[in-house]
């Protein structure tokens, strides 16, 4: 399979729902775009051109983008290609420390690489909300950054290899723990008697003060964290009554009871110093 001569061609390589999505958003942008996956048959209604081979699909275009589960597959997928004169853009998800290892794999074959990290679910691509980490060497950034844009909004983290994925991570950090927040909230109310659609424009309501509350959180932070003894016992005794109301209606209870944990060390080690302060 020849390189595309068309200036916006891509390939994009596997094809879960993140990179179905982007061969989408990509055809829509009117791409050419070539795409592969290890298990065949996901590229069959996209309507985009599948390479037989990881090799051919490479040829394709200079700009190869990554979809994948992790960096390992990145290796197993492209370690015995010859990348030189091409760019791999990895949106896959992975430490900072394997993604600098990934980085140095991929300029050993003769690549460039650039960093990413998806701030969108699949749907969303290409949507006003929606936008992408990346890091790599700057040159290398703004050469593609035109063809990066049809998929989210860019923005560029730094030289580092893997500061697409500390801030990836960090948002996932937040993220996760917030959604099985949620959800366990939604749990409460539903076995508790109560309707959730009863429950939702108070949940709704909550995030308005949060970007304040993020902003004051990052204060504490800088300065060592939440340290008045009343406020930490007054959070400890709040996440204690989540655990208590979680089990009275059944819900289970691992995340509040490691909210509950962390609570009640921060006041234990909070008392400890004010002992050492005041002996």
């Amino acid at each position: 399979m020849p390189t595309s001569s068309r200036a916006n061609a891509v390939t994009v390589i596997g094809l879960g729902s993140m990179g179905r999505q982007i061969v989408r958003t990509y055809l829509a942008a009117d791409f050419a775009v070539t795409v592969w996956n290890r298990t065949p048959g996901k590229a069959v209604d996209l309507g985009a051109p599948c390479a037989e081979t990881a090799a051919e699909a490479v040829a394709a275009a200079q700009l190869i983008v990554l979809s994948l589960t992790h960096y390992d597959a990145m290796d197993a997928i492209l370690g015995p290609i010859d990348l030189t004169g091409k760019v791999v853009v990895n949106l896959s998800s992975d430490s900072p420390r394997r993604t600098r290892e990934g980085a140095a794999f991929v300029r050993a074959r003769g690549g460039e690489f650039l960093a990413g990290g998806v701030m969108a679910q699949p749907a969303e691509l290409a949507s006003a909300s929606a936008y992408i980490f990346y890091s790599g060497p700057r040159a290398v950034f703004q050469a593609q950054r035109e063809l990066l844009q049809p998929l989210a909004a860019t923005e560029y983290l730094g030289a580092d290899d893997g500061a697409a994925q500390v801030y990836y991570q960090a948002m996932l950090a937040l993220f996760l723990p917030l959604l099985l927040g949620y959800e366990q909230a939604l749990a409460i109310i539903d076995r508790s008697g109560s309707e959730i659609a009863r429950f939702l424009p108070y949940a709704q309501r909550s995030l308005g003060s949060v970007g304040d509350l993020y902003a004051a959180w990052a204060v504490m932070a800088e300065e060592g964290g939440p340290a008045d003894p009343a406020y930490l016992s007054m959070m400890a005794a709040g996440a204690r009554h989540v655990v208590e109301t979680a089990t009275a209606v059944g819900v289970d209870t691992v995340l509040a009871e490691s909210v509950s944990s962390h609570w009640e060390h921060a006041v234990a080690a909070s008392a400890s110093t004010f002992q050492l302060l005041h002996r």
